[in-house]
C-alpha cells in the first residue's frame, strides 16, 4: 500500500514531466514583418536596395511567391495572430487609429495564446496594432510573456510620438528608452533569444514599423544611396536598417547555437505604397491599399535548416491566415480552436512542395469591394474602388454597378488583361464564391476621428478619449 501511495505521489510530477518534454523537438519560431515594404524592394527581386541578411535567409529556405496578406495592416495582423479572416472581425476595413474604442476581439485566440499551451515562451517587439483602448486588449493580455514596442502605426522612430502621444512600453507599462526604434527593436529581440535560446522552445514575434512613413533614418543609412532622391533614399536606408537588425537577430540565434531548430517566417504586412515614387512592387500591379497584386502579394519566406530545402520557391497560394495552424501544428500545440479558421496547414507545401491547401482565398471583401482567387483565377470586385472605407468612411451595402475584373494569373501574373468578358461564366462563379464571404462578414469598425477628440500624454495608459471631454 504504502508502494502504491510513493507511485501515486510521483504521477502528477511524471505527468509534468511528459508536458514539459512533449514539445523538446519543437522549433523556436521568429516570425518578422515589415510594414510597407514593396515586392520589389528585396534582393532576391532585383532590388537596388542592398538586403544581404534577408536575401541569405530567402535564398537558404523557401521563397513564398504568391504568399498573400491584406490590402492594409491591421487585418493582415488580425489574421496572422487568429488564422482567421479580418471579414471574421469586423476588421477587413482600415487600421486600428490611436482613437479606436475597439481592437482584435477578445474571443478570438491568438497565436501566442495556442503556443503559450504548448511550453513557449512567447514575446511581441514591434508595432501592435491591434487595441489598445483597453487593458483586456493590449498584447500581455493576448498571450504575449513579453511586449516591447508600440501600439499603434506611424509612430516617430525618434520621439515614439503620434499625434502627441507617447507610444513605447514595455511589458504594456510605458518605457522611456531613448533611440531609433529599428535599432531599439533589434537590441531587445537578441534581449528575447539570449533569455530563451536553448532553454525552452520561443515565439519570437517581431513587426518592425519600418518601413512605414514617416520616413526616417540616421544619416549614416543613406551614404550608399546618393543615386536616389527624396523619400525612396530615405526610405532605402530605412530598409538598410531593418536588414541590419535582422542580421542581428539572426546572429543572436547563431550564437546561442539553436539556428538548427529555429524556424524564420518573414513577409510584408501590405504591398508598398506610392510604388514609382517611394516604393517599388517590381511588376506586379498597383499597391497599398488595393486589391490587385501589389497590394496584396508580397515577399516573403521561410527558413528552417535541414527543414527547409535550400533555394527552393513556393508558387503556391498561401495566406497569413496560415500561419497561425501551421506553427500551432509544429509546436504541437493540443488546444480546442473556439471558433473556425480560414487558414490551413500550409507545411507541406512550404517544405515538401505539395499543392496549395486551399480551394480559394479571399484576398478580402468589404462592403464595396474585394477580391477572390480560385487557383490560376482571380476576381477584383470595383477595383477602381477597393480604397472605399479604409479610412471609416460610409460605404454602401448594395451590389449595384459592380465593376468585374477577371485576371488568369498563370498567364497574366500582373494582371494586364481582364477577361471577365470573355469568360463570364468563370467571372460569375467565383463572384458567387465572393458574395458568400461577403454575407459572412462582420460590418467594420472602423471609424472617423471623432470630432473633439484630444489625444492623451501616453497612448495606452488609460482608457481613451471618447471625444466628449
Amino acid at each position: 500500500m504504502r508502494k502504491w501511495l510513493v507511485l501515486a505521489g510521483l504521477l502528477p510530477l511524471w505527468i509534468c514531466h511528459l508536458k514539459a518534454t512533449a514539445n523538446a523537438d519543437a522549433p523556436n519560431i521568429v516570425l518578422i514583418v515589415a510594414d510597407d515594404l514593396g515586392w520589389g524592394d528585396v534582393g532576391w527581386h532585383g532590388s537596388e536596395i542592398k538586403t544581404p541578411n534577408l536575401d541569405k535567409l530567402a535564398n537558404g529556405g523557401a521563397k513564398l511567391e504568391a504568399f498573400y496578406v491584406q490590402p492594409v495592416c491591421t487585418p493582415t495582423r488580425a489574421a496572422l495572430m487568429t488564422g482567421r479572416y479580418p471579414i471574421r472581425h469586423g476588421l477587413q476595413t482600415g487600421v486600428v487609429r490611436p482613437w479606436a474604442q475597439y481592437g482584435l476581439p477578445l474571443e478570438e485566440q491568438t497565436v501566442a495564446q495556442g503556443l503559450k499551451s504548448a511550453g513557449y515562451a512567447t514575446a511581441i517587439v514591434g508595432k501592435w496594432h491591434l487595441g489598445h483602448f483597453e487593458k483586456g486588449y493590449l498584447p500581455t493580455q493576448r498571450g504575449f510573456d513579453h511586449q516591447y514596442g508600440h501600439y499603434n502605426g506611424a509612430i516617430d522612430y525618434n520621439t515614439h510620438v503620434r499625434d502627441g502621444g507617447f507610444d513605447w512600453h514595455k511589458d504594456d507599462v510605458t518605457n522611456r528608452d531613448e533611440g531609433y526604434s529599428t535599432h531599439l527593436i533589434a537590441k531587445e529581440s537578441t534581449r528575447i533569444v539570449q533569455t530563451y535560446a536553448g532553454k525552452k522552445p520561443f515565439f519570437l514575434y517581431v513587426p518592425f514599423n519600418a518601413v512605414h512613413a514617416p520616413h526616417q533614418v540616421p544619416e549614416s543609412y543613406l551614404k550608399d544611396y546618393g543615386h536616389l532622391k527624396g523619400d525612396r533614399r530615405i526610405y532605402a536606408g530605412m530598409l538598410t536598417a531593418l536588414d541590419e537588425a535582422v542580421g542581428q537577430i539572426v546572429q543572436a540565434i547563431d550564437t546561442a547555437g539553436v539556428r538548427s531548430n529555429t524556424l524564420f517566417v518573414f513577409a510584408s504586412d501590405n504591398g508598398g505604397p506610392q510604388p514609382g515614387v517611394v516604393t517599388s512592387n517590381g511588376p506586379l500591379r498597383a499597391g497599398k491599399a488595393t486589391h490587385y497584386e501589389g497590394g496584396v502579394r508580397v515577399a516573403a519566406f521561410a527558413n528552417w535548416e535541414g527543414r527547409i530545402p535550400k533555394g527552393s520557391v513556393v508558387n503556391e497560394p498561401l495566406h497569413a491566415a496560415d500561419l497561425y495552424p501551421t506553427l500551432l501544428n509544429l509546436a504541437g500545440a493540443k488546444v480546442v480552436q473556439k471558433l473556425p479558421l480560414d487558414g490551413r496547414d500550409a507545411w507541406a507545401t512550404i517544405a515538401d512542395g505539395k499543392p496549395s491547401p486551399h480551394e480559394d482565398i479571399l484576398i478580402n471583401a468589404t462592403p464595396q469591394s474585394g477580391a477572390i482567387r480560385v487557383g490560376d483565377w482571380k476576381l477584383v470586385v470595383n477595383g477602381a474602388k477597393s480604397t472605399a472605407g479604409f479610412d471609416g468612411e460610409a460605404v454602401e451595402e448594395s451590389d449595384k454597378a459592380q465593376q468585374l475584373e477577371l485576371f488568369d494569373l498563370k498567364n497574366d501574373p500582373y494582371e494586364e488583361s481582364d477577361l471577365h468578358q470573355k469568360f463570364p461564366d468563370k467571372a460569375n462563379e467565383l463572384k458567387s464564391r465572393w458574395a458568400k464571404y461577403q454575407k459572412q462578414a462582420k460590418a467594420p469598425k472602423a471609424r472617423p476621428k471623432p470630432d473633439g477628440f484630444k489625444s492623451p500624454a501616453v497612448w495606452g495608459e488609460a482608457k481613451l478619449s471618447d471625444g466628449k471631454k
